[in-house]
């Protein structure tokens, strides 16, 4: 199995001095973001992991991975970046959004999924939230359920007569959803016009706008419901919150 890890994203959320950073880079508890998540892919007998970098990629210095650097990235966002790494988007693959550290016990409940394209989702995610005043509840990316059928992805889903979980930023593919998904985003490249779902177009989508437009087209997308220990860093209450819930001596 494959593991790609998008990491072309910067730290400037976070402070002025990690700014100029990969923000998978930065470290908690004295521990790369990315080491934790390699250590863990590691640990469930992941090896073949690619890592996607965009600006600043001289900074990365890992063991055992191989590098996909993002040249194009000030002209695409997340989805694009990972579309620079097609050609190991096959077989079964997991892909990463870089800035979120989870334990041994939710990858192996997602490497569990036999599904052909599946996503983690929490359904607890509204408890991680509290006291988050620098990314508040409305900045999820949320899943909406229906019978435990995804139907919506998107930022600040606010349905109530639906169950509303997190993605937490890892998609599962087996080979035929790998070919799928490129094989639709090809298409799209070529013909999409305009806006896609909630990008000004599908150069600056984000790859929930593609699960949607997956979920559109009658692809099934099934959720992966997982239980266990993980959090997003995105700011600096982020990361102080991540270093006591990952915190070694504890």
């Amino acid at each position: 199995m494959n593991a790609i890890i998008i990491a072309a994203g910067s730290g400037k959320r976070i402070g002025k001095e990690v700014e100029n950073m990969p923000k998978s880079l930065i470290k908690v508890n004295g521990k790369s973001i990315i080491s934790y998540q390699i250590d863990v892919l590691n640990q469930a007998g992941i090896s073949n992991i690619y890592v996607i970098t965009g600006p600043n990629s001289e900074k990365f210095d890992l063991n055992n991975v191989k590098y996909i650097k993002d040249d194009n990235y000030a002209n695409h966002d997340i989805l694009g970046s990972l579309m620079e790494a097609k050609n190991v988007l096959k077989n079964d693959v997991l892909v990463l959004y870089s800035d979120i550290i989870f334990d041994l016990n939710i990858l192996k409940q997602i490497l569990d999924s036999k599904e052909d394209i599946s996503i983690a989702i929490d359904m607890n995610w509204k408890k991680k939230y509290f006291g988050r005043t620098e990314h508040p509840l409305s900045e999820a990316e949320n899943v909406q359920l229906d019978n435990h059928k995804i139907i919506k992805i998107k930022k600040n889903i606010q349905e109530l007569k639906y169950d509303v979980g997190e993605f937490l930023g890892i998609i599962k593919f087996s080979t035929k959803g790998s070919i799928e998904f490129i094989n639709r985003y090809e298409g799209l490249i070529k013909t999409h016009n305009g806006k896609f779902h909630q990008a000004p177009s599908i150069l600056k989508g984000y790859l929930t706008d593609m699960i949607q437009e997956l979920i559109d087209n009658k692809v099934e997308v099934q959720p992966i419901m997982i239980s266990g220990t993980w959090c997003e860093i995105d700011t600096m209450q982020d990361l102080q919150n991540a270093e006591k819930i990952f915190n070694p001596t504890q």
